[in-house]
């Protein structure tokens, strides 16, 4: 489809400089003398010999100015055209505008190690391109984060023995820690970058930040089957949840034979879908745990500032009270 959107207008183009050339070449090109065909009887002009220089000046004058003309062609009239310009740069407008909202995400971290690039709190927040979805997960893979998380995740397999067939030492660690980060990779390819470019989906976490907990709480876990679209309505998270099946299938065939069950990959399937709904609350609820540590800590300066206060003044009133020293004094 795109193919035949852009041959189009390339091919009206085309044939417009065509048109264009042609007419030029036109008008360039001098006027050849026509054959007239002389009879013998007819009496032939005379030319003074004065006369000729003017003649022939006259001559190059209009050739000079034909040549000199200006050439209108369809395609000067059609460019001059304002409405195509004006919404070509509020297009890009909108798409720069999302760039930087973008930008903005790729900063976004929970304990300055979780990356939650994925995650916006802009309600209103413009959808993103088809590249904007690749690139979004290109950098969210390419983080240390899911790097780490498989290491914890291979070593917590290693110390449990699961998959028993890839062994223990670094060489089952090192399988593990590959098929961790894989079933991330993979999942994430197809749930946050082809399957959302496909479906107009967009594969961002929109935090909700107000209301009871409860309903936050709700709104946290319907974003597994639940997710805002590109023309700004809402519905079924496709993406997410196929992304997720589509992952676990193909992680079948590096794991062992005993685990190539269809039982397995539904389990693990949902276990996936799972673990994003606990990511989800952990995002939702993270910016209130943040600030309710920062408003304890403003609390505890302020009580301590305050202690101190009242020594430093209960000192200053002790030193300055009328006939303390009169009464040392008389001690002394």
């Amino acid at each position: 489809m795109h193919f035949h959107t852009r041959l189009i207008p390339t091919a009206l183009a085309s044939c417009m400089v065509l048109l264009a050339f042609s007419t030029e070449c036109l008008a360039q090109k001098p006027a050849g003398n026509p054959v007239v065909e002389q009879f013998p009887d007819s009496p032939q002009p005379q030319i003074a010999m004065a006369d000729l220089p003017r003649a022939t000046s006259a001559i190059e004058e209009d050739q000079a100015a034909q040549q000199t003309a200006p050439v209108s062609t369809p395609a000067q009239s059609s460019s001059s055209a304002p409405a195509p310009a004006a919404q070509t740069d509020a297009e890009k407008s909108a798409h720069e505008k999302a760039e930087e909202q973008l930008k903005q995400q790729e900063k976004q971290r929970v304990m300055g190690v979780m990356a939650t690039f994925n995650t916006t709190t802009n309600r209103d927040a413009l959808p993103l391109s088809s590249g904007q979805k690749y690139r979004l997960f290109i950098k969210s893979a390419t983080d240390p984060w899911p790097f780490l998380l498989a290491g914890v995740v291979g070593g917590i397999g290693q110390a449990e023995n699961s998959n028993p067939e890839w062994g223990q030492g670094m060489q089952g660690y090192a399988k593990r820690l590959g098929a961790g980060y894989s079933d991330y990779f993979i999942g994430n390819f197809f749930g946050n970058a082809v399957l959302p470019a496909w479906w107009h989906e967009d594969p961002r976490y929109f935090q909700k930040g107000t209301g009871s907990p409860t309903k936050r709480i709700l709104w946290a876990a319907a974003s597994t089957v639940w997710c805002r679209r590109d023309n700004g309505s809402w519905g079924p998270n496709y993406a997410n949840v196929v992304g997720n099946f589509v992952g676990v299938s193909i992680a079948r065939a590096y794991y062992p034979t005993s685990d190539r069950t269809v039982t397995g990959t539904i389990q693990d399937g949902i276990t996936v879908s799972a673990e994003g709904i606990v990511g989800a609350e952990v995002i939702e609820f993270w910016p209130d745990l943040v600030r309710h540590h920062k408003r304890k800590k403003a609390e505890k300066l302020a009580r301590l500032q305050a202690l101190k206060d009242a020594q430093d003044t209960a000192q200053h009133a002790g030193q300055s009270a009328p006939g303390s020293s009169q009464h040392e004094e008389q001690k002394k």
